[in-house]
């Protein structure tokens, strides 16, 4: 017979795991979509529940479509909407800093925009997709991208920031027509509190509908879990908050 105290352990550790949330089961593929003479490939998580779905475009960091970026797209369909990470590098993840440094600066601009915009218009043709219900999230360079599909694109739905480069141009953000969600830390070296709340300013004066939130001790890249700047408090408030928000103007 096994000991007590080996029963007694295996007992709890059944009570614990039964008494965690339960997750949602996803579906995942690889699809191709054109943009302009271009392929590109995008991977889709795909949520169990009826569709048609409420879309979310997925925008990876600097480091590329990684599994980080894929694990964000997989917890997003587990929360019941279909989300598309985008490949901006055609295939290729960095391994360190200097590489992602290397390629996102060889990421030709125009081919991203057309990317972005071509990711859009691949959903709204989907039939298990609701059109008017497409939106858009990014993380550091991918947060800037987040912010220029909504430039690009006047009927997406809303999207959101976390740490990415921002426009200040009243003339840009004018183009503005959804929500947007901005999440930034700080202590964030590369874009500084003051011209975060300069860009809420101005989004507001021009009467767009804005919600931005600054992390007190978070740094860049404050919510990537397998990054050295990983704030969990912060990264847990975020992710609350930015669910909040997709339920308000996507469901």
């Amino acid at each position: 017979m096994k000991p007590r105290s080996t029963l007694l352990l295996a007992g709890l550790i059944i009570l614990f795991a039964a008494s965690l949330p339960a997750q949602s089961q996803i579906t995942t593929e690889t699809v191709t979509y054109k943009s302009g003479r271009d392929k590109v490939e995008a991977y889709v998580a795909i949520p169990e529940t009826s569709a048609p779905y409420s879309a979310i475009i997925v925008v990876h960091e600097w480091w590329g479509l990684n599994e980080q970026i894929k694990g964000q797209a997989s917890k997003l369909a587990q929360e019941g909407y279909l989300a598309l990470a985008i490949d901006l590098y055609r295939g290729r993840v960095a391994a360190d800093r200097d590489q992602a440094h290397e390629i996102s600066r060889a990421l030709p601009e125009n081919r991203a925009r057309r990317d972005l915009r071509a990711a859009f218009k691949y959903l709204t043709k989907r039939k298990d997709v609701r059109k008017d219900r497409v939106a858009s999230i990014g993380w550091c360079m991918g947060g800037g991208y987040s912010l220029q599909l909504a430039l690009l694109e006047p009927k997406l739905a809303a999207s959101i920031i976390y740490y990415g480069r921002l426009a200040s141009d009243d003339s840009t953000l004018q183009k503005i027509r959804g929500p947007v969600l901005g999440f930034f830390g700080d202590q964030d070296r590369g874009i500084p509190v003051e011209q975060v709340r300069e860009f809420e300013t101005q989004l507001k004066l021009l009467g767009k509908k804005v919600e931005v939130h600054v992390y007190p001790g978070a740094g860049h890249a404050f919510a990537n879990e397998t990054g050295r700047s990983y704030n969990a408090r912060a990264a847990r408030d975020a992710w609350a908050k930015m669910l909040a928000f997709l339920a308000e103007h996507l469901l």
